[in-house]
């Protein structure tokens, strides 16, 4: 059984990231959900970002550190979009990472150093739309391909799906897309398989 932690998107703790918690503990984890927005479910993504910035990178980091006292130090982290960002910087900057999964998100670990190099032996994978607006024209899917085919990340993985959404992975929302989110989790579950 993996101990995972589960961050939301910008949208907050929605049905849909919960379905997922769900998910993955009915196959046989242990998942902890982190509400960084207190309850608050922003209406869109631009909505999102302004609650993120309205808070601020301090409160939020004081929320998550919060958080982890009370869990081990051996942990999964998955996060979906600026949640995956926050997953990503944890399996980077904390001791004890496992694996990470980021769904449709990926910070450059060549051009941002702020996280600090990819730790060893931290097997991820990264999931997102190969015409997603933000993962695919922002400059993270290029920056994972790279990442994946470089040396020493041979524990990487990058899946793309066809289409333009973003959130797809997000069953309570409208960006929802049911098919490419089943394989999806399909491959999460898969992948987490050594853990449990």
């Amino acid at each position: 059984m993996a101990t995972i932690v589960l961050f939301h998107h910008v949208q907050g703790l929605t049905p849909g990231v919960q379905a997922m918690a769900a998910e993955l503990r009915a196959a046989g984890h242990s998942v902890h959900t982190l509400d960084l927005f207190a309850g608050k479910l922003p209406k869109d993504i631009d909505a999102g970002i302004r609650m993120a910035n309205k808070l601020g990178e301090d409160k939020i980091q004081e929320r998550v550190d919060k958080f982890f006292s009370k869990l081990p130090e051996e942990l999964v982290y998955i996060g979906s979009s600026w949640g995956a960002a926050l997953a990503q910087q944890c399996a980077q900057q904390r001791p004890g990472a496992r694996a990470a999964v980021l769904l449709e998100s990926f910070v450059d670990v060549e051009a941002d150093w702020s996280f600090g190099p990819w730790p060893e032996n931290v097997p991820v994978q990264i999931h997102g739309m190969d015409e997603d607006p933000f993962f695919a024209k922002e400059g993270d899917l290029e920056a994972a391909q790279r990442f994946v085919e470089g040396e020493g990340y041979e524990l990487a993985q990058l899946f793309t799906y066809p289409g333009n959404k973003h959130l797809f992975t997000d069953s309570s929302l409208r960006s929802h897309d049911p098919e490419a989110r089943a394989v999806v989790m399909e491959r999460v579950i898969k992948f987490l398989e050594p853990f449990a």
